[in-house]
């Protein structure tokens, strides 16, 4: 048995994205390099949401593509079937990407092999002169050497504890909530395409 927790709600998350925006508007001295490429699922969604505000703050068009890391992980052997990728499509066809500061979005940042696998498949397109991390939440217990220069919100978990990030246009609300679960079950790593309980019909 599980039992969650909810640690932002819908306003809670649009606050987070409008301040996101503007740091990265911060960071940003000139707009017209800026591209964000946002990592599916969720991560892409936030992109989205991220892009709209951007282009209201600076007043000028984003760039925006998104991509599907399944086949870049490192670890699709030891993930087990249970967390066989569902594949999306990639666009970054037409997006710029030599000479720009490239910000990639996910929702959740835990061991760091997304983010790997993101920064490999984005090297395939193009060639950035910088690559930037924005994620709504940070949930500690890196695998690999990566830091978030936006984030959303850093969240203390344990690894017997799952971040379960729902978005409304593929989940019905917008919340994250801490999923507890016995210590003999470990929760998989969200990290960030393995499946997430969708709400009830």
């Amino acid at each position: 048995m599980s039992f969650e927790t909810t640690v932002l709600d819908g306003s809670d998350m649009a606050r987070t994205l409008a301040r996101i925006a503007h740091e990265i508007v911060e960071g940003h001295p000139d707009p017209s390099t800026l591209v964000l490429v946002g990592i599916h699922t969720r991560g892409a969604v936030l992109a989205r949401r991220l892009q709209e505000r951007l282009t209201a703050l600076l007043d000028r068009p984003v760039p925006l593509g998104d991509i599907d890391i399944a086949f870049y992980r490192d670890d699709l052997e030891t993930r087990g079937t249970a967390a066989d990728p569902v594949i999306h499509g990639t666009h970054l066809d037409g997006i710029p990407l030599e000479g720009r500061s490239v910000v990639l979005v996910d929702d959740v940042l835990f061991s760091g092999r997304t983010i790997r696998a993101a920064i490999e498949a984005i090297f395939d397109y193009g060639r950035p002169d910088r690559v930037q991390l924005a994620v709504l939440i940070d949930r500690g217990h890196r695998e690999l050497p990566f830091r978030a220069d936006y984030v959303g919100k850093n969240l203390p978990t344990s690894v017997a504890e799952r971040v379960n990030v729902r978005v409304s246009e593929t989940d019905g609300r917008d919340e994250v909530a801490i999923e507890r679960r016995p210590a003999s079950r470990p929760a998989a790593s969200p990290d960030d395409d393995a499946p997430r309980p969708r709400p009830a019909a």
